[in-house]
C-alpha cells in the first residue's frame, strides 16, 4: 500500500475541493429557536413563518419592500463634519464609522426615499439598526430633517420608520441636540397640515422616544416591537420592582394607549396608504411651516 498516493493525496484533494457554504443559509428565529431558510425569510419579507416574528430589515430592503415595485428616489441629505470631537474609546470613532459604512453599504443610520405605495406618493426615512445601533448623529439627523423639508416641499406625507438604540454617544452634546431639531421638523409638517405616521419597529428606545418618534399623527408598532426610553432591566433595577408580562413591547403599549395600532409587516403597505389618503395635504403651504424648517436647518 503507498500510503502517500492512497491517503494523504485524497485528504489534500477534498480539503482543496471543498466547496464554500454560506454561513447565514439558515436563520435562528430569537422566539422559538427554529432554524428558517434564509430564502424562505426573505420572501416572506422577513417575518418568521411558523412564530410570526418580525426580525430587523436593513433600511434598502425596508424602502425597496415599502415602495411600488422596489422603486424610489433617494433623498440626499447635508454632509457634516466626521467625528468633530475627536472621539476614542476602545477603538476610534472614524474606525467605527468606517465599519458600519462596510457592513451596511449606507452613510449613516438613516435613509430616504421618496415614491408611491399602492399609489400614494409619499417619503419615508428608515432607521437601519445595522448602523452603530441606529443611533441618532448629526448625519442621521440631517437625514431626517431632509427627509421631513422634501416632505414639505412637495406637499407630500412623510413616513418614519423608527429603530434605535439611542443618540450616538461618540457625537456627545452633538447627537443630543438631533433631538430638538428633529421636532421642529415634526412642527413643520404640523404647520403645513402633512401627514405624519411613525412606524415603530424592534427595537425603538433612547433618545428618539424622546423626539420624533413618539410625535406622529399616528403611531404605529410591528408586532413584539421593544419601545421605550430604557431598557425593562435598567427600569427594573432603578425601581426595585418586577414589571408587568410583556412590558414595553407593541401590544402592551396599544392596550394603554401610548401606540394606536399595531400592524403586522404584510398589512402596512395598505394601512399606510389608506391613512395617508384619508389625512390627505393641503395644497397652501403656511409661512409658519417654512419658519421651523429654518430653525431645523
Amino acid at each position: 500500500m503507498n500510503w502517500i498516493n492512497d491517503v494523504v493525496r485524497p485528504k489534500i484533494k477534498s480539503l482543496l475541493n471543498k466547496r464554500e457554504v454560506p454561513e447565514n443559509l439558515w436563520i435562528k428565529d430569537p422566539e422559538t429557536g427554529e432554524m428558517v431558510f434564509l430564502r424562505d425569510l426573505e420572501a416572506n419579507h422577513y417575518v418568521v413563518p411558523n412564530s410570526g416574528y418580525h426580525m430587523r430589515m436593513s433600511a434598502p430592503k425596508r424602502l425597496a419592500f415599502f415602495f411600488d415595485e422596489g422603486r424610489y428616489e433617494t433623498i440626499a441629505s447635508p454632509d457634516v463634519a466626521i467625528d468633530p470631537l475627536k472621539f476614542r474609546d476602545e477603538r476610534r470613532y472614524t474606525d467605527r464609522l468606517k465599519d458600519a459604512r462596510t457592513k451596511t453599504g449606507l452613510q449613516d443610520a438613516v435613509l430616504t426615499g421618496a415614491g408611491t405605495v399602492e399609489g400614494v406618493p409619499l417619503v419615508a426615512s428608515v432607521q437601519d439598526f445595522d448602523f452603530m445601533g441606529g443611533s441618532l448623529g448629526m448625519a442621521a439627523g440631517e437625514a431626517v430633517i431632509a427627509g421631513m423639508e422634501a416632505a414639505v416641499n412637495r406637499r407630500l406625507p412623510f413616513v418614519m420608520f423608527a429603530a434605535s438604540g439611542g443618540a450616538r454617544m461618540q457625537e456627545g452634546i452633538l447627537s443630543l441636540m438631533q433631538l430638538p431639531r428633529t421636532t421642529l421638523g415634526v412642527m413643520a409638517l404640523r404647520e403645513a397640515k402633512l401627514p405624519y405616521i411613525v412606524v415603530l419597529t424592534n427595537p425603538t428606545t433612547g433618545g428618539v422616544t424622546a423626539s420624533y418618534a413618539m410625535l406622529g399623527d399616528i403611531q404605529i408598532a410591528e408586532p413584539g416591537a421593544l419601545i421605550g426610553f430604557a431598557g425593562p432591566r435598567v427600569i427594573e433595577q432603578t425601581i426595585r420592582e418586577k414589571l408587568p408580562e410583556g412590558f414595553q413591547r407593541a401590544e402592551y403599549l396599544h392596550e394603554h394607549g401610548m401606540v394606536d395600532l399595531v400592524v403586522h409587516r404584510h398589512e402596512l403597505r395598505p394601512t399606510i396608504a389608506r391613512l395617508c389618503s384619508l389625512l390627505g395635504p393641503n395644497v397652501a403651504l403656511p409661512a409658519s411651516a417654512e419658519q421651523s424648517l429654518a430653525l431645523a436647518s
